[in-house]
């Protein structure tokens, strides 16, 4: 059987399940796409070049069983393969950890310009709610002087960070803190503090289809209005704040509700590929 033939069954097979999408692809074509050439360990940019490609019969049960799992399991494709990507970063995860999907990751890249000058300025961050570490990681890439501490409740999050530090190599950069926010930070301040925090309110938590719920619990419920953590950000972060250092934080469909709970607050809220509403920034300035 070709690979063409086996991409279109699956294809069929993801849209009649109803499959829900949204841990690394969009849609069903793409999410198939990724799982085939994940399972024959072919190139995931090069599907136009394998597509007459003939499957073994080992390969074909390879595939069909790991596409039977997505579909019978509802089971996210990133805990099925123990991979996601943020740009060009791999990183492990599996189901003690929230799959990556944050978009300050698009802002690192850059190195947070123009709201950072000289990325070599940054000798200290903080990755709040930091789960697979993948902040923290591209934070100590993005900055190359700085020590990164990350910080999650969850011991078992904590061990598949720090599966990924190790795997870039970045002992000793960045540190591993078992904290419920700052409460273990307390001597401990910051040029920049990056969260991506549970922010999922309580309607939204009791829609949520079967795919997120495979997700723990923890890393998604925000509370009643999604903002229980980030109201406890806001409260205590400039105390771990350095003169002049920022906080950034991601709060997903949150940014009304956030306004109207702190009007005097000047959020600056950064453009990202989906627009301005889910990350803002503020300067310590704007806490104290």
């Amino acid at each position: 059987m070709k690979l063409r033939a086996v991409l279109r069954e699956a294809v069929t097979q993801f849209r009649r399940a109803g499959l829900f999408f949204g841990h690394g692809t969009h849609n069903a074509r793409d999410e198939a796409v990724y799982l085939i050439l994940h399972t024959l360990k072919l190139p995931l940019g090069e599907l136009d070049a394998v597509l007459d490609r003939e499957l073994s019969p080992g390969e074909l049960e390879a595939v069909h069983a790991l596409l039977r799992r997505r579909v019978h399991q509802r089971t996210p494709a990133a805990y099925l393969t123990h991979e996601a990507w943020l740009g060009d970063f791999r990183f492990y995860v599996d189901e003690r950890v929230i799959v990556p999907r944050s978009f300050i990751a698009e802002l690192l890249r850059d190195g947070l310009a123009p709201w950072v000058a000289d990325a070599k300025r940054v000798r200290s961050a903080l990755d709040l709610c930091t789960g697979s570490g993948c902040l923290a990681v591209l934070a100590a890439h993005a900055f190359p002087k700085a020590q990164v501490d990350a910080a999650d409740l969850s011991p078992e999050a904590l061990q598949v960070a720090r599966r990924n530090v190790k795997n870039y190599a970045l002992g000793k950069r960045v540190r591993l803190v078992q904290s419920d926010l700052f409460d273990r930070l307390a001597a401990r301040s910051y040029d920049l503090i990056l969260s991506n925090p549970p922010y999922v309110d309580a309607a939204a938590m009791r829609a949520l289809p079967r795919e997120y719920r495979r997700e723990p619990r923890l890393a998604l419920a925000g509370g009643r209005d999604g903002l229980a953590l980030v109201r406890r950000m806001l409260a205590q972060a400039a105390a771990h704040l350095n003169p002049g250092g920022l906080l950034i934080v991601e709060i997903g469909h949150n940014r009304a509700a956030l306004e109207k709970a702190y009007p005097r607050l000047p959020f600056t809220w950064l453009e990202t590929s989906a627009g301005e509403d889910y990350v803002f920034m503020l300067h310590r300035e704007d806490l104290l």
